[in-house]
């Protein structure tokens, strides 16, 4: 992968950005989304943000291989951190993380005022999923698109939210997500029969405990009820 040749995963990713988007890409690593998408003519400006010195220089180093100084501002920062006033960012993503660790940047953004609520926001977490969306839940965003797919044997779901006035999602809802209940791919299938496999292993351990913990016992024989249901 380079910024030439994005994975499947982030090329998912940067379709769901909208043309002309003025980007600040979260944990942007070598700052291959925002190049990519800056040399195909698919955004106008962006923030590559990178809290971890080494990843920050190599951030530095492909902008500037590409001519792209002027355009991508590379900063070294904590989160939201990475966005100023100035940037007048419309567009978020955060991608490659656990969902627990972007909700926390959120968060904090959020509590900062970094976080504008005006943005579309493009979350690819790699696990904890259902996590996300109550954040976004919780804080007014509604999940407009997803999509689910696989590489190199993981599976991995893109969510898609913007801000919206009502927002309500059940608790099935939360943990499969809304948009892709609507259309169970074979990449949903395969993610939801493996979660089958782990928690009946979960339950299975849990039954054989000393102190058997039956709150969480009902709990993950809610879930895979919810599981076989949607899977039936």
């Amino acid at each position: 992968m380079n910024e030439q040749v994005l994975s499947l995963r982030l090329m998912k990713v940067g379709e769901k950005v909208p043309q002309d988007a003025r980007l600040a890409d979260i944990g942007s690593d070598h700052a291959y989304l925002p190049t990519f998408l800056m040399l195909n003519k698919k955004i106008s400006y962006a923030v590559a943000g990178e809290v971890v010195k080494g990843p920050y220089e190599s951030a530095k180093r492909q902008v500037a291989k590409n001519l792209l100084s002027e355009k991508i501002m590379v900063r070294l920062a904590n989160g939201l951190a990475a966005i100023q006033e100035e940037d007048q960012i419309d567009t978020i993503t955060i991608a490659g993380m656990g969902g627990a660790l972007i909700r926390q940047i959120l968060e904090s953004g959020r509590e900062k005022g970094q976080l504008k609520k005006t943005e579309t926001l493009i979350l690819q977490p790699n696990i904890g999923e259902r996590t996300l969306r109550e954040w976004l839940v919780l804080n007014g965003y509604g999940i407009v698109e997803e999509e689910i797919l696989e590489e190199n044997d993981k599976i991995y779901e893109i969510i898609v939210a913007e801000p919206m006035d009502s927002v309500h999602y059940s608790e099935k809802e939360l943990l499969f997500g809304p948009v892709l209940l609507q259309n169970k791919t074979e990449t949903f299938i395969k993610k939801w029969q493996r979660e089958v496999k782990a928690k009946e292993r979960v339950l299975g351990d849990l039954q054989k405990a000393q102190v058997v913990p039956q709150e969480k016992i009902k709990e993950v024989e809610e879930q895979l009820a919810w599981i076989k249901g949607v899977l039936a």
